[in-house]
């Protein structure tokens, strides 16, 4: 190997650390910064399927993540009674194996704390690439320098901005915005999850276990501007979009108004040219974020074992290993974004017409043989991200 061996990785989501195991394992110094003060806790279920199932095996973790998963259980479309329309089963949008995103963030942390430097509390401030490596400045801690540095910062990548410019150029709003938390299980339910529409709006629950929901709130908007640390604006702004819808929606926006986990963005899609520039290299949502129903967080682990497992067939050339991995990447980012741009309709129809269309096309997919074509159809999309067998002898 060259002399790269010293990563910064920025995030310590899930793809973040999911590089920091591969890395560790071609023999890297990995220090991964996170402007947490600790691992996410919250966020929804997230689902693997397809060649997404064979990287959890390759990192060891398939029974781990078997046993913590959500259970998967149907999900209801129901009226604002309370009446159920159609029961879609699991596996059509929950994949084959489902967990939680704060589950899967713990057993990742968990794995590689041990041999991964993490400091949480923190974020980069500049980048500043030298002959020598990159120089680093960050917000609270004292300068470094390190060989590579890789953002796994998410949709609103600081590297990114920092390298490639402002976010405006490279994101594509879909006209949607999304809220969630956890909150009280009012509803009762033992597995599966529940939706409900108005134009324009969805609200989703989802059974994380008998004493908590995953709530997420989807409506459409125009682009909006807010402070992304005022939590108590945002939980404003989801008040005010379904203050007139009904169901249990009133209930619901309560308990949200209560919770301390809130989550809340516009649903965006990125789209870059490369994925790399110099000593720095994107991954995951920085990367390629590609919305709701687009294989996300299959991707990015997928992202970060092809990344590593390129890194060191290259013998630390990142100039070549960031090449063969965007290669490898692009046509699962390509299905992956084609998957999400279809979620809008299902997720928030604009008018009472189209939900009603949209429950007729869910009672068809309910029938055994539609419901495994569809499956059928969304792990293809998975199955586009090329998975190499990378020599053993390439980690050791």
């Amino acid at each position: 190997m060259s002399g790269n061996t010293r990563a910064l990785i920025s995030g310590a989501g899930i793809a973040g650390p999911s590089l920091a195991y591969w890395l560790r394992r071609a023999g890297y110094a990995v220090t991964v910064v996170e402007q947490a003060d600790g691992p996410r806790e919250g966020g929804s279920a997230v689902d693997f399927r397809g060649a997404q199932v064979r990287v959890l095996e390759r990192m060891g973790i398939l029974a781990d993540v078997r046993a913590r998963q959500t259970g998967m259980g149907g999900q209801t479309v129901v009226d604002a009674d309370g009446r159920p329309i159609v029961t879609l089963p699991a596996h059509v949008f929950s994949g084959e194996i489902e967990i939680a995103r704060g589950e899967l963030t713990r057993l990742l942390h968990d794995r590689t704390r041990d041999d991964v430097e993490y400091v949480f509390g923190d974020s980069i401030a500049s980048l500043t690439e030298t002959d020598a490596g990159v120089d680093v400045a960050f917000r609270r801690g004292a300068p470094r320098t390190f060989d590579l540095v890789v953002g796994a910062d998410g949709s609103h990548s600081v590297v990114r901005r920092l390298v490639f410019g402002d976010e405006r150029r490279f994101r594509e709003d879909t006209g949607l915005c999304v809220a969630g938390c956890l909150v009280p299980n009012i509803l009762g339910l033992e597995s599966g999850g529940v939706l409900y529409n108005e134009p324009g709006l969805g609200v989703l629950v989802g059974s994380r276990d008998h004493t908590t929901l995953d709530l997420q709130f989807v409506w459409t908007s125009p682009p909006l501007t807010y402070d992304y640390r005022d939590v108590a604006r945002q939980k404003q702004i989801v008040s005010g979009a379904f203050s007139a819808a009904r169901w249990r929606t009133p209930e619901l926006l309560e308990l949200m108004r209560d919770a301390d986990d809130l989550f809340f963005d516009s649903i965006s899609q990125i789209a870059l040219d490369r994925y790399s520039r110099g000593r720095v290299v994107l991954l995951g949502d920085a990367a390629w974020s590609a919305g709701p129903g687009g294989g996300g967080t299959g991707l990015a682990m997928g992202g970060a074992y092809t990344l590593a497992g390129e890194l060191a067939t290259a013998r630390g050339d990142h100039r070549v290993a960031f090449a063969r991995y965007e290669q490898h990447l692009r046509a699962g980012v390509a299905a992956g974004h084609k998957q999400a741009k279809g979620a809008a309709p299902f997720l928030a129809p604009l008018t009472d017409k189209k939900i009603a269309q949209r429950n007729r096309g869910y009672k068809w997919l309910s029938k055994r043989p539609l419901a495994s074509l569809f499956a059928r159809m969304t792990e293809k999309a998975a199955n586009a991200m090329t998975l190499k067998d990378y020599p053993v002898e390439a980690y050791s």
